[in-house]
């Protein structure tokens, strides 16, 4: 699924195209996504201009002049910008191209998603407070993302690492794919019991996670299922994994064989010799 490198690839995408851009009318041609569409959207929409687009975790928010339009991709959502040559062009939508956001100018935003996880919401006022997202942890990128809180939350307790990296509400966004990548860069073990690990080792861990992040954005994101960019093309940080996906491969540091396990249902990859 789309995580935080992939939703911020898309945000950079169709900020270009969207931003100070008034709204001209809203498509939907299926309302069961995760939640159902709202049917006031296009009458609240049409008119509005869309002041920016932000990022909070793995939820995209269009703030408009009364309140903010909500997007999250789901499992296997995509937004693409309907562009050729830099002019506007209408293509005939396909069976998972659930809605469109069509600019005065004809520009527009399509949401794609085959398995309907995604999610198209409206909030009046500070989006910040609708319930999904005013109890999310820390943007990964942000001060308040360091070793001391880790390390504060972690004592006395027994869930893994890599439990406690992916829970939401300790930190956004990082996901099962740079969960895996981080902890291999970190050198530790993703089984490891949080109430085990010093400051220091958060402390790195803290660094690699801002790292790998920031190398998958810069590759475009990963291409795992159906993401693309907002122009439809690959990204490419797949090509560098260390460890997601290499069980049996040699470890790229030491040789040996990356293992595999299951952890919450979730595989987890690792180097036996590298990761403790």
């Amino acid at each position: 699924m789309p995580e935080l490198p992939e939703v911020e690839v898309t945000r950079n995408g169709i900020v270009p195209y969207l931003k100070q851009r008034r709204i001209a009318a809203i498509i939907v041609r299926n309302r069961k996504l995760r939640w159902p569409i709202p049917e006031c959207l296009d009458a609240v929409l049409r008119g509005q201009q869309i002041q920016t687009i932000m990022r909070r975790g793995k939820y995209l928010l269009f703030v408009v002049d009364t309140g903010t339009l909500i997007i999250h991709l789901g499992m296997s959502g995509s937004l693409r910008i309907l562009m050729h040559d830099n002019h506007p062009v209408v293509e005939a939508p396909g069976l998972h191209d659930h809605f469109d956001l069509i600019t005065e100018d004809r520009i527009v935003m399509r949401l794609r998603d085959p398995r309907r996880f995604g999610a198209v919401l409206w909030h009046q006022g500070d989006a910040l407070q609708h319930s999904l997202l005013r109890d999310l942890g820390p943007e990964p990128m942000s001060e308040d993302f360091n070793a001391e809180r880790l390390y504060e939350q972690s004592r006395g307790r027994k869930s893994s690492i890599k439990t406690m990296l992916m829970d939401s509400h300790v930190v956004v966004g990082v996901g099962n794919i740079y969960a895996n990548e981080a902890l291999f860069q970190a050198g530790i073990h993703p089984s490891v019991a949080i109430g085990r690990i010093g400051l220091c080792r958060y402390g790195k861990l803290v660094r690699e996670v801002r790292a790998v992040l920031q190398k998958a954005i810069q590759a475009g994101g990963s291409s795992l299922r159906d993401f693309a960019h907002a122009d439809g093309n690959p990204g490419y940080f797949q090509q560098q994994y260390w460890v997601y996906g290499r069980a049996g491969l040699p470890c790229l540091t030491c040789d040996t064989a990356i293992r595999q396990i299951r952890q919450n249902q979730r595989s987890s990859f690792y180097c036996p010799d590298c990761q403790h």
